[in-house]
């Protein structure tokens, strides 16, 4: 049977972290279709329908789908699976919402955040905030997966040629609203997107400190992240959250500026591919993952650093 991969976007555009799902659902089997759920969404389905490997795209273009709530999304994605032996989503916040309820809609587990593919029945997933890695094998006739995106490489966003197929359903569950959204305005790359991730921790002091991180940044072209304890602080915003709880990234370099290393915020960036460590506690947790690590007083390294650049 097919594999049906739920598309992440904004009714425009498709989200980077489709082209990675995609590229785990690859592994799963060969007939791959991808569900662009929205309204207003043509423009997202045909990005949708050039994405190399995708065989269909189906289209569900519905207010209902507007901003595409868990309980509706739920529905619409529970009677499409009668039709596919995988249902694959990115473990991103949208995926996270609704695809717990398409498991339970149809009673069966949900495979969470898999990092490997080693059979269309068996797959990898972290545990104990990334110390271990399970192997777990499914024998639920749908399996509902959602996949972290930094383990696999994107697709191809071009070079496909899919077929675009129209999806009646409409499923308003009627129990939820949007009410309205904030949306956080910045030119630095996001977060989970980024080559480059600055990320300050407790050690920053206050919110205002950030400043001297985002002047690196701003040389660097670089994201600005947080560990939890800072965003708890309330030093900066959630969204900025880089860690089990947060974001989880894997940047071409990752420097991490007094943050000690605690595991849940480790377990959101330790596959980063260079990672540099600046803290002034040389017993500091985040130094055992480091490839890089400077014992010193950031309020002295950074501003060294940024004139360096």
């Amino acid at each position: 049977m097919a594999i049906l991969v739920i598309a992440e976007h904004d009714n425009s555009t498709l989200k980077g972290a489709t082209l990675n799902a995609v590229t785990a659902a690859s592994q799963m089997g060969a007939d791959l279709h991808l569900l662009v759920a929205g309204a207003g969404c043509g423009a997202a389905a045909e990005a949708a329908a050039q994405v190399a490997g995708v065989a269909k795209v189906l289209v569900a273009d519905n207010a209902a789908y507007e901003h595409q709530l868990a309980e509706n999304m739920g529905k619409l994605v529970a009677e499409l699976a009668k039709d596919y032996s995988h249902i694959v989503s990115p473990a991103t916040t949208t995926g996270k919402n609704f695809m717990p309820r398409v498991a339970a809609l149809l009673d069966v587990a949900q495979l969470s955040d898999i990092t490997a593919v080693e059979s269309e029945n068996t797959f990898q997933r972290p545990i104990y905030a990334g110390n271990a890695i399970a192997t777990v094998e499914s024998m639920d006739a749908v399996k509902v997966i959602t996949v972290r995106g930094t383990a696999f490489d994107a697709a191809a966003a071009e070079g496909g040629s899919a077929a675009v197929e129209t999806v009646d359903a409409a499923h308003d569950a009627g129990i939820s609203s949007f009410v309205g959204e904030e949306m956080a305005q910045s030119d630095r790359p996001e977060l989970t997107a980024a080559d480059v991730i600055i990320s300050g921790g407790r050690g920053m002091g206050n919110g205002e400190n950030f400043a001297l991180l985002e002047k690196v940044a701003d040389k660097l072209g670089a994201a600005v992240g947080a560990s939890r304890a800072a965003v708890d602080a309330g030093f900066v915003p959630n969204d900025m959250q880089v860690g089990q709880t947060g974001k989880i990234v894997a940047p071409e370099l990752y420097i991490a500026v007094g943050i000690s290393g605690a595991i849940q915020h480790l377990a959101g960036m330790k596959d980063s591919k260079i990672i540099v460590a600046i803290n002034k506690d040389e017993e500091a947790p985040i130094f055992s993952v480091a490839d890089y690590g400077l014992v010193a007083d950031l309020f002295e390294a950074v501003p060294e650093l940024e004139q360096k650049i």
